[in-house]
């Protein structure tokens, strides 16, 4: 479990936990958020409370005899999402004592959709964002083939075969739908939220055409957008913003929509094996995302987005802040080729550096500015 903690940034996590009241893990449901709060309570006084569990959500019943009981321990408070009326409670008894580390909580859900965590603890909580595994954390125990077939969640990617893998993403997606999002306080009909995920499997790494999307799905485009919130705010789907640079260009405005785990879309596209999935025509698109994810999610404090241009020219990420500019385009090739689009906005950009990320066995670089990676080795 040695990859858990190099993951989190151990550090990270206590440094913040020495100068919050309060700090919330939050990611997917399964991405190993209860691991890492149960490895760090080892190490402190502290209790834990799973919510979804009857019994101890009965302790919570008179909080503030509980608070006093508990006063000189860490409290975790892991599924948070399910009693979102708390953090007024929460608020309350921060205030009463403002100490830092007495209060560590894990949510399946995003800072946004548990709205009262920020509205309530504004200036007294810390985020730490959890994703499942990326390459570059199970390098020494994992292949990023595996990895990019199965996906970054821990039973799923360290699972013993393709076949338990597969097994355990089926009965995520399945539980995700019938369960999760019901305790969310959501009423989808699981029909529909199935036929949509399926529909953005097949829309992986397209701009998005609410209209056309609406229409397949057979719901309105509100509805749409309200479920594609649901789905982005549980970390299931990403949508990927264009950017809003300044080309002289006209551009494509529409974001793109990505299934955030490669291992979870290619279960809903029924790939169970490598081969089969080289072979699948959405093999090109599934890597693309891939790579994206791995990048956003490595270079957190970037803003993410992708330039398309009306006449074609694309590059599949860019990432920025404070004024430096990094381009990436993926390719699923042992040869890639960049395209002529990728070169041209190179040109009008200017970016720090650009890339190209494919399954290649070695870094090297192309041209002048311009390298060509494996996920793996990508420093920027």
């Amino acid at each position: 479990m040695h990859g858990y903690v190099k993951r989190m940034q151990e550090a990270k996590l206590h440094k913040a936990l020495s100068r919050s009241p309060a700090v919330a893990i939050l990611g997917p449901r399964q991405s190993g958020k209860s691991t890492i709060a149960r490895m760090l309570l080892k190490s402190v006084p502290s209790v834990y409370l799973d919510l979804q569990d009857r019994v101890d959500r009965n302790k919570l019943s008179e909080p503030e005899l509980f608070f006093d009981r508990y006063r000189d321990q860490l409290i975790c408070l892991d599924e948070i999402q399910l009693l979102p009326e708390f953090f007024s409670i929460l608020r309350s008894e921060i205030d009463k004592d403002r100490r830092p580390g007495r209060f560590l909580i894990l949510g399946s859900a995003s800072r946004d959709l548990i709205k009262q965590s920020t509205e309530s603890l504004a200036g007294r909580i810390a985020y730490i964002d959890l994703t499942p595994f990326v390459v570059k954390e199970l390098a020494d125990i994992s292949t990023w083939s595996d990895i990019w077939l199965r996906g970054g969640f821990p039973e799923s990617v360290l699972a013993g075969n393709d076949t338990d893998s597969f097994d355990w993403r089926l009965d995520f997606i399945r539980t995700f739908m019938e369960r999760d999002i019901p305790n969310l306080g959501f009423n989808i009909p699981i029909p529909v939220i199935e036929r949509l995920w399926l529909l953005l499997a097949h829309y992986n790494g397209q701009t998005i055409n609410y209209s056309k999307l609406a229409a397949a799905a057979d719901i309105s485009i509100p509805t749409l957008k309200k479920y594609l919130s649901i789905l982005e705010q549980t970390y299931m789907v990403r949508l990927l913003s264009p950017a809003e640079a300044n080309l002289k260009k006209r551009l494509i405005k529409s974001p793109k929509i990505y299934l955030r785990d490669s291992g979870i879309l290619h279960a809903l596209l029924d790939i169970e094996q490598y081969d089969f999935l080289l072979s699948n025509p959405m093999a090109g698109a599934s890597w693309e995302g891939f790579v994206i994810e791995n990048i956003i999610t490595e270079y957190d404090r970037w803003r993410p987005s992708f330039i398309r241009t009306s006449n074609g020219a694309e590059t599949d990420l860019m990432l920025e802040r404070a004024g430096e500019k990094h381009l990436f385009e993926c390719k699923l090739s042992k040869a890639p080729k960049p395209s002529r689009g990728f070169y041209e906005l190179i040109d009008a950009v200017q970016p720090a550096s650009a890339w190209v990320v494919a399954p290649v066995d070695e870094p090297y670089e192309m041209k002048k500015g311009i390298h060509v990676c494996a996920p793996v080795d990508l420093e920027i």
